[in-house]
């Protein structure tokens, strides 16, 4: 194995505080060398993960504000975040831009808030089944990318966590192929860089139905640097052998 594996899950609207304390009862895996693990449970677990967890597991928030305080109803800001022990935030995912409507723009002071405090953004992008057919991939994926990364400096573009996932493979069991997502990844890397303006080695995701029996091929692309799982992230079993797949 020549490369460091990034295993973040996200459990969306799933796990309560109890079910959260009861994955980590028996969970002995931790960060290193090879690999680096992360967690997003919902707001209400994101303490119970916290306390948890070993010190080895990172543990995420899958949204947050942009303002420290104030009248936003329904809204968590990154200082509370932190204070649970939040270390990573996704941002970006489909879901928030396509069931709640979250603009570019919104996402774009998310990603620059989380910098200015120290949390690492999981910057999330991707393209919808019908701009795929009608051959915009990359167009929708270079302006959600330049979008968020747009007056950014080139250490704070590496700090940055990206997450390809598209949107026609989330949550239906429709993975994109090794192939294809190899390319986007591959492609991301270089937008990056060129917005960068040096190669500021950034780390690239894939996100979409991944599960044990497709992980192996997709992790051993070399412009993929890990993965971004949903459902299969729920159970120890499923999520850990995403990563032995590959490992093994």
């Amino acid at each position: 194995m020549s490369k460091k594996i990034y295993l973040y899950g996200n459990w969306k609207m799933n796990m309560t505080a109890a079910e959260t304390e009861e994955f980590f009862k028996n969970f002995n895996y931790a960060s290193d060398d090879k690999v680096d693990i992360a967690v997003f449970p919902p707001f209400t677990s994101i303490w119970a993960a916290h306390k948890a967890a070993g010190s080895g597991v990172h543990i995420g928030a899958q949204n947050c504000y942009v303002e420290p305080k104030g009248a936003f109803t329904g809204e968590v800001a990154i200082g509370m975040l932190k204070e649970c022990g939040v270390s990573h935030v996704i941002l970006g995912h489909s879901e928030r831009r396509h069931i709640f409507g979250e603009s570019d723009e919104l996402v774009a002071k998310k990603v620059k808030a989380c910098l200015d405090n120290d949390l690492v953004p999981v910057f999330c992008y991707g393209e919808k089944l019908e701009e795929r057919e009608a051959g915009k991939t990359f167009d929708v994926m270079e302006r959600q990318i330049k979008a968020a990364l747009n007056g950014l400096t080139p250490d704070e573009i590496a700090k940055i966590i990206y997450a390809y996932e598209p949107v026609w493979a989330i949550g239906t069991g429709k993975a994109a192929t090794s192939a294809q997502a190899e390319e986007v990844c591959a492609w991301s890397k270089k937008l990056i860089n060129e917005i960068a303006g040096k190669d500021v080695k950034p780390v690239v995701l894939y996100g979409g139905s991944v599960k044990p029996n497709n992980s192996k091929e997709l992790l051993s692309m070399d412009a993929i640097d890990g993965a971004l799982v949903g459902g299969a992230s729920l159970k120890q079993d499923t999520f850990i052998e995403i990563y032995n797949a590959y490992a093994k």
